[in-house]
C-alpha cells in the first residue's frame, strides 16, 4: 500500500470557516512530496457535502498560476464547491503531468495515482459529495483531464478541457467506467496544440468523435453561436452539443473560431483570448449539471416539448410547452446570481428580457437549464 502523508500550511484562521480560505497542501505519493492549492468557499461550514472541481494548470505553468489564469474562486463563492489546484512535477526544469506526451516519454511519474490520493485525502479532511467530482485543466492540464476520464473515470464524473486534446496513449488505452459528459473548449488558431492535431495528440474533430460514440450521443449536433460582445477580440465561439448520451450524458465543444492557446474570458488578455465567453463560468455551468451517475435534472423534457425562440435575442423571449403543467421558472446571471423568476401557467409565456443587458443567462423550468443568448439591437 502506498504511503501517504499530508501537511497543511494554512492562510488565515481554520477553524471555524467563517471567510473563503486558500490552503497549500501536500501529500507524499510514490515517495514524493506533490503540492496542491485549495480554495474553500465561505459558504463551507462542513455541513452539507460540496462538490470537488480539480483544476489542473499547463506545461511549465503552476498551480498559484492557474488559479488566477482559469479562475473559479468567484464561483465556488456563488454556486457552492471546493476548488483544488494540484502541482504538476518537474520535467527539464517545467512543471508537466505525465500524459502519455512524445516530451514526457520514460516518465514514471504517476499522476492519475496522485490525482486519487488528492481525491481521497481531501474527502477525509472535508465533506465532499464523491459523486460530484469534476476534472478541467489549461493545455497540458486539459490532457490530464481526459487521461482521468480514461484512468480514473470512477471517481470523474465529468471534465472540461480548454486548449487540451488527447494523447495517442490515453486514446489507445482509454477505459472509461460510466458515460462520461466532455466539454472541449478549443481554438482554431491554436499553434500550441494545434485544433487539427498532430503526432502528439488528437485532431479536435477526433476527441469529439471518441466521446460521441462512447457515450452514445445522437450524432446530430445541434450549433448556435454565441453573441460577438468583443468584435475586437478577433473570433467567435460556436457551441456544438451532442445530446441524447446514455445517461443523459452530452458531448459538447464550445468552438473558437479565429481563437488562440489562451483561456476565454480572462482577466490576463494574452494574444487570441475570445472574450465572448467566460470559460470558468460555462464549465462550471455544464459541470454542474450532472454527477457520476448522468444529469442530476430530475424533471427531464423529451425533445420538441420545450420551444424557447427567439434565441439568441435582443428583447424577449417566447416560452412554448407542449403539455399543461404549471413550472416554476428562474432566470440567473453566468456567476449564478438570480434575476428573475416566475410561473408558466399555461402551455405559452413571454418573457421580457429587454431590461437586461447583453449577455449569457440562464433560464431554469423546472430542474431544467436552458442557456439563452441576449444580444444588442
Amino acid at each position: 500500500m502506498k504511503h501517504i502523508t499530508i501537511l497543511l500550511v494554512l492562510i488565515g484562521t481554520f477553524s471555524p470557516i467563517l471567510a473563503q480560505q486558500t490552503i497549500n497542501g501536500s501529500v507524499i505519493h510514490d515517495g514524493i512530496q506533490r503540492d496542491y492549492i485549495l480554495y474553500i468557499p465561505a459558504i463551507y461550514d462542513g455541513s452539507a457535502d460540496f462538490p470537488l472541481v480539480l483544476n489542473f494548470h499547463g506545461f511549465g505553468s503552476n498551480a498559484n498560476e492557474q488559479m488566477f489564469y482559469g479562475d473559479f474562486r468567484d464561483i465556488a463563492d456563488t454556486e457552492g464547491f471546493l476548488l483544488v489546484h494540484p502541482q504538476g512535477t518537474s520535467l527539464n526544469g517545467s512543471q508537466y503531468w505525465n500524459v502519455g506526451s512524445p516530451g514526457s516519454s520514460g516518465s514514471t511519474i504517476d499522476d492519475v495515482g496522485f490525482t486519487e490520493a488528492l481525491i481521497d485525502e481531501l474527502a477525509n479532511l472535508y465533506t465532499i459529495n464523491l459523486d460530484r467530482v469534476y476534472a478541467t485543466g489549461m493545455s497540458n492540464g486539459g490532457f490530464m483531464s481526459f487521461l482521468l476520464a480514461c484512468q480514473l473515470s470512477e471517481k470523474i464524473a465529468a471534465i472540461a478541457s480548454v486548449t487540451g486534446s488527447m494523447t495517442l496513449d490515453t486514446y489507445d488505452n482509454c477505459n472509461a467506467q460510466h458515460p462520461t459528459p466532455i466539454l472541449q473548449i478549443h481554438g482554431t488558431s491554436d499553434n500550441i496544440v494545434p485544433y487539427n492535431g498532430n503526432t502528439g495528440s488528437l485532431s479536435i474533430d477526433d476527441v469529439i468523435s471518441y466521446w460521441v460514440n462512447y457515450n452514445n450521443c445522437d450524432t446530430n449536433p445541434t450549433i448556435t453561436t454565441f453573441p460577438d460582445l468583443d468584435p475586437s477580440d478577433g473570433s467567435i465561439v460556436e457551441h456544438i452539443v451532442y445530446t441524447g448520451g446514455d445517461n443523459a450524458s452530452t458531448t459538447e465543444h464550445m468552438k473558437v473560431i479565429g481563437g488562440g492557446h489562451t483561456w476565454p474570458g480572462s482577466v490576463f488578455i494574452l494574444p487570441g483570448t475570445n472574450q465572448d465567453i467566460n470559460a470558468s463560468n460555462e464549465i462550471w455551468e455544464f459541470f454542474s449539471r450532472f454527477d457520476i451517475n448522468g444529469s442530476l435534472s430530475v424533471n427531464e423534457f423529451e425533445n420538441g416539448q420545450v420551444t424557447i425562440y427567439p434565441n439568441p435575442t435582443s428583447s424577449k423571449i417566447n416560452l412554448s410547452l407542449s403539455f399543461s403543467e404549471e413550472l416554476n421558472y428562474e432566470l440567473f446571471s453566468s456567476i449564478g446570481k438570480q434575476l428573475m423568476n416566475g410561473t408558466i401557467k399555461s402551455s405559452y409565456q413571454e418573457i421580457n428580457l429587454s431590461h437586461l443587458k447583453p449577455n449569457i443567462y440562464f433560464l431554469k423550468i423546472g430542474n431544467q437549464v436552458f442557456k439563452i443568448l441576449k444580444y444588442e439591437k
